[in-house]
């Protein structure tokens, strides 16, 4: 007990001392109280967080390759993800989260009020007006084709041809594959495929990549003859390339305000291969309605770019629009000619395009080719439309006619017990008519017969082994519908005999006729290729019977050849 008196007595003197010292001034100050934990600040590593946003920002670059320009999409994504990370781990760490999350969200606002303002639902004229459809005249801004000249070949028979020519040389096959675009364009007055090759793996680059690509393909569409071209200088910026020398970093790097998407592989008149790629700008509010404003051109072995406006395309360039931008401005133009509500209510004159295309090769440009149909179901077209594919130039043909696809059902069902498949059909000026002409293909699909398919009447259907043979049997039929149309009387129809003097074979709007004269009389005949296998053999100081009818006071029209 008398130790714990003491030891309470101590405690006593102890608080009694340490009292008169705060008294005086003296001995240990009271602990400050700390601050509440809300208001304690995170000492973040400043520079670490900086270079992290940095670093991601030029991979975004790297691997996305956005175009600095404000009315991209791509921009503003890249600018989007971006922001949200530097918002996680600069705003977080520096007390600056929620002023970040308000600015990104006010920009994210502004870019949808935006975007509404370039609805269709808000501006259908103006999508109308994007594209203006000409009218047309048939058969003059159509040429008709010589027989020999149709093109046969369509994308997959390129590619297989393309693929067989390359497994000739097997040095090249071990280090190359083929790039798969095949793209179509005019070269030296023909229509053709043309197709670079890519390195066959990242091991075959950098073997290669110091020589470049040697070779590209170019395929013949009307004969099917395949070249693998070899290149005096390689190929050294393509799409297998890798690093900058890949063309869409290199084009990027280039033109890094530009708005491109599709780089396609051409060759100019010399055959020097370049890559195109438009440009595009909005038409309609910030952005609308993306349309070509223009083309940047980089020559494949150089390097080299050069950016011009539409308007100032080099002629030998053939594919700055693309197919599908194409396909959406005709279907904008045709839905909302009456309003956006017209399109989906009344739909009165309501059109939409069919659902494939071609190419044609016209005046050393290629033109998309497709129909246009209402927003039925019928099958039927109520006119066609071509559109240049390098100047945007378009122009409607009103023609009824039918609808691609059952004109392809019309062909194989000529041939169904062959169980033959119908390329999707080319339209062809035959005689002034507008004709579908397609190649018939086995399971294999390898062409074995070809078509021609009345588009005003898909079921005159002309089949043959050939395309001289189906053109023929073609345009026999046409012949004698024409002859009906013309009313000829029998008693104007006449017999005519004797030893041939003169014949000439002419070609008038791509059909062979033969023009000939009798030693008995001064009149002219005219026989038309198709009367008879024959013909081609005739000379003068041959025997000829026939049957004609006059068509003018000098020549007469043979209608048959007798006694063959």
């Amino acid at each position: 007990m008398k130790i714990q008196a003491d030891q309470i007595k101590d405690w006593f003197e102890k608080m009694r001392e340490k009292a008169e010292q705060q008294q005086r001034g003296q001995g240990p100050q009271p602990e400050p109280t700390p601050k509440p934990e809300k208001e304690r600040k995170f000492k973040a590593p400043k520079k670490f967080f900086i270079a992290s946003v940095i670093i991601l920002a030029l991979l975004l670059y790297y691997f996305l390759l956005p175009p600095l320009n404000l009315h991209s999409p791509l921009f503003w994504f890249t600018f989007f993800v971006l922001g949200v990370y530097a918002t996680l781990t600069l705003g977080i760490a520096y007390g600056v989260f929620k002023k970040m999350a308000l600015v990104l969200g006010g920009i994210f606002l502004v870019l949808v009020l935006l975007n509404v303002t370039s609805l269709e639902l808000f501006r259908a004229k103006s999508y109308a007006s994007i594209l203006v459809r000409e009218p047309g005249d048939f058969t003059a801004d159509i040429q008709e084709i010589p027989v020999d000249r149709i093109p046969t070949v369509d994308r997959d028979t390129a590619e297989r041809l393309g693929s067989r020519k390359m497994g000739e040389l097997i040095d090249l096959v071990s280090q190359f594959n083929i790039d798969n675009s095949y793209t179509q364009i005019n070269y030296k007055g023909d229509p053709v495929r043309v197709t670079p090759l890519e390195y066959n793996g990242f091991l075959k680059w950098l073997s290669n990549q110091s020589k470049g690509i040697p070779n590209f393909i170019l395929v013949n569409m009307v004969n099917g003859d395949a070249h693998l071209n070899k290149l005096t200088e390689n190929i050294k910026y393509s799409k297998s390339d890798l690093f900058f020398r890949d063309i869409g970093r290199h084009m990027r790097i280039n033109h890094p305000t530009a708005i491109f998407e599709n780089i396609v592989f051409e060759i100019d008149d010399n055959g020097t291969p370049y890559w195109i790629a438009g440009t595009y700008k909005p038409r309609i509010s910030w952005f609308g309605a993306m349309d070509i404003n223009g083309a940047i051109l980089c020559n494949a072995i150089t390097g080299e770019t050069e950016f011009y406006p539409v308007g100032e395309i080099p002629n030998w360039v053939d594919r700055v629009y693309s197919a599908q931008d194409i396909i959406t401005q005709l279907n904008w133009n045709g839905k909302y000619q009456s309003g956006f509500f017209n399109s989906i209510f009344s739909q009165k004159g309501v059109l939409q395009t069919t659902e494939g295309y071609n190419y044609l090769a016209l005046n050393d440009d290629v033109y998309l080719y497709t129909g246009f149909t209402s927003m039925g179901t019928d099958e039927s077209n109520v006119g066609f439309v071509l559109v240049n594919l390098r100047t945007k130039e378009t122009k409607f043909y009103p023609v009824s006619s039918a609808e691609e696809f059952s004109a392809m059902e019309s062909a194989e069902g000529e041939v169904q017990e062959k169980n033959y498949k119908a390329t999707f059909p080319l339209l062809l000026n035959i005689n002034g008519s507008p004709t579908y002409f397609m190649s018939l293909k086995d399971n294999a699909g390898l062409i074995k017969m070809y078509a021609f398919v009345d588009a005003q009447n898909y079921q005159n259907v002309s089949i043959g082994q050939s395309v001289e043979s189906a053109y023929r049997i073609h345009l026999g039929e046409k012949h004698f519908q024409d002859l009906e149309n013309q009313q000829v009387n029998a008693d104007e129809i006449q017999l005519a005999e004797g030893t041939i003097e003169a014949i000439f074979p002419v070609v008038l709007e791509g059909t062979t006729n033969y023009y000939l004269k009798l030693a008995e009389g001064d009149q002219i005949y005219i026989a038309s290729l198709i009367l008879s296998d024959y013909m081609p053999f005739y000379v003068p100081g041959d025997y000829i019977s026939f049957e004609y009818y006059q068509t003018t006071e000098e020549s007469n029209q043979i209608i048959t050849i007798k006694g063959e």
